[in-house]
């Protein structure tokens, strides 16, 4: 089924990179949320990202573990390409490094074990799948 930007509701920015931005979105049909990762075509031809973000696009589709985002559509825009993913809450890793305490940045080991297990495990799926990504 054709999906376009019309069928999802835009709201905060969730995160920024070098080819543009994720935000939460909410599929007007269902009112699930996601994460809507729109690539600047722009920028992607300036810096010669097109091959990377397909590629991306192609093993988010392949990979279903809980402990990597998953691809539940894609579309493009007259300026962007859409990449809508399953959303994680709680925010990334770096976040609960810098921000959960600024004073103490960090966490205990503990914390530490199961952030990295939780890792390993997805790349055991990509690994198993035979992708080696980034």
């Amino acid at each position: 089924q054709a999906v376009n930007a019309d069928a999802f509701v835009e709201f905060r920015v969730l995160g920024k990179g070098g080819f543009g931005e994720v935000c939460a979105c909410q599929r007007r049909a269902t009112g699930k949320m996601y994460a809507n990762k729109r690539l600047n075509k722009k920028r992607l031809k300036k810096r010669k990202g097109y091959e990377a973000a397909l590629v991306e696009k192609r093993i988010l589709a392949r990979v279903h573990t809980r402990f990597i985002v998953s691809l539940a559509c894609a579309f493009q825009t007259k300026t962007d390409l859409c990449l809508v993913m399953t959303i994680m809450n709680g925010g990334d890793l770096r976040y609960h490094i810098y921000n959960v305490d600024e004073e103490n940045p960090g966490f205990a080991e503990p914390r530490t074990v199961f952030y990295t297990a939780q890792i390993l495990l997805g790349l055991e799926h990509l690994h198993q799948h035979r992708i080696v990504y980034r």
